[in-house]
């Protein structure tokens, strides 16, 4: 099956862009993937192709008309996923990119200017707003970009190892653990004597003792959320190894 992604641009031209270069353009010639590119202009009803408007009770640059981008995403409309580019957006995680990567694919809409009118959003509440972090884009589009190719490399056959995409940061909450390659030495610094050692145990044990360093010297709030739900999970079965048989 082909992941068909769908993309909602003012500048359509920005697709595939890198997309198109490395794995995810091998994928694309494949036909692992597609990219479909609407043209959010093409959808103005006057003879300016007018997509924006000033905002409502006054203040500085331009909203993207509801009208417009509704009868846009009208075009397009199916059961995929629809994620909207604005930086006051949820977050977007690796869980939400592995559950939309086993789909069919997903439709992206990128804003521009100062952003949506509200009201497109109040009327498709199958839209997602979300954002990649606490950053401010010219467009979506860079976020859309970013946001297919965490998708396109969880396609089966995209990457060469499976398990080159379960073992890294995110994936069970945690930041990834240090990496090493040859040289064995340089400039003075050595590869960890364990990673060198053979043991396999030695090594897991390692590698999620770092893994669990790094996190919580480098993203407390994920550590603090990592913590919390192996506290949960402990105590639940506290719980259930206390209740008595039935």
């Amino acid at each position: 099956m082909t992941f068909a992604a769908t993309i909602l641009s003012l500048y359509p031209e920005m697709f595939p862009g890198p997309l198109g270069t490395s794995l995810a353009g091998r994928a694309l010639e494949r036909g692992d993937w597609s990219c479909e590119t609407v043209q959010i202009r093409d959808f103005a009803t006057d003879k300016h192709r007018t997509v924006d408007d000033t905002p409502a009770g006054g203040g500085a640059g331009m909203v993207l008309k509801p009208d417009v981008l509704g009868a846009a995403l009208y075009s397009v409309a199916d059961t995929r996923p629809v994620l909207a580019m604005t930086p006051r957006g949820k977050p977007i995680t690796q869980t939400r990119i592995r559950q939309i990567a086993s789909g069919p694919g997903l439709t992206l809409i990128c804003g521009r200017f100062e952003g949506f009118d509200e009201r497109f959003f109040e009327a498709r509440p199958q839209v997602e707003e979300v954002s990649l972090a606490d950053i401010v884009l010219s467009g979506g589009e860079p976020a859309a970009l970013s946001i297919l190719d965490a998708c396109i490399r969880l396609l089966p056959g995209v990457m060469g190892a499976a398990s080159s995409g379960t073992e890294e940061s995110f994936e069970d909450g945690l930041l990834e653990y240090p990496q090493y390659t040859r040289p064995q030495e340089w400039e003075g610094r050595t590869i960890p004597e364990v990673l060198r050692s053979g043991d396999h145990a030695k090594i897991a044990a390692w590698r999620k003792a770092k893994s669990e360093e790094t996190t919580r010297l480098r993203r407390p709030d994920l550590w603090e959320r990592h913590d919390g739900a192996r506290d949960r999970s402990a105590s639940g079965a506290r719980r259930k190894n206390k209740e008595p048989d039935q």
